[in-house]
């Protein structure tokens, strides 16, 4: 039971810093002069782009304004809310 209370909490932690390096990357976009192909933009792109791309087949640009962001965050911050709360229930049990 700890040991799954444990890749959970770590699974948790994932996505709290996935979530920062993608509000990196929705800040970033607002400056449309930067060279994507720095390598650390590039990756940070190439990290952030391919989950971003599956909100905006969701939302489309309202008035040139891409929303798809609004709805990630709310799905990671979700996903990490329940994996959190599934690993302290786990580590509850276990004692």
């Amino acid at each position: 039971m700890e040991a799954i209370a444990l890749v959970l909490s770590v699974l948790s932690r994932t996505l709290s810093i996935y979530s920062l390096i993608l509000l990196v990357r929705v800040l970033l976009s607002w400056f449309p002069n930067l060279d994507w192909s720095n390598p650390v933009l590039g990756t940070v792109s190439s990290i952030t782009d391919p989950y971003l791309n599956a909100f905006r087949g969701l939302i489309p640009p309202i008035g040139g304004l891409d929303l798809s962001a609004i709805l990630a965050f709310l799905a990671l911050s979700l996903g990490q809310q329940l994996l959190g709360t599934a690993s302290v229930s786990m580590l509850a049990a276990s004692y």
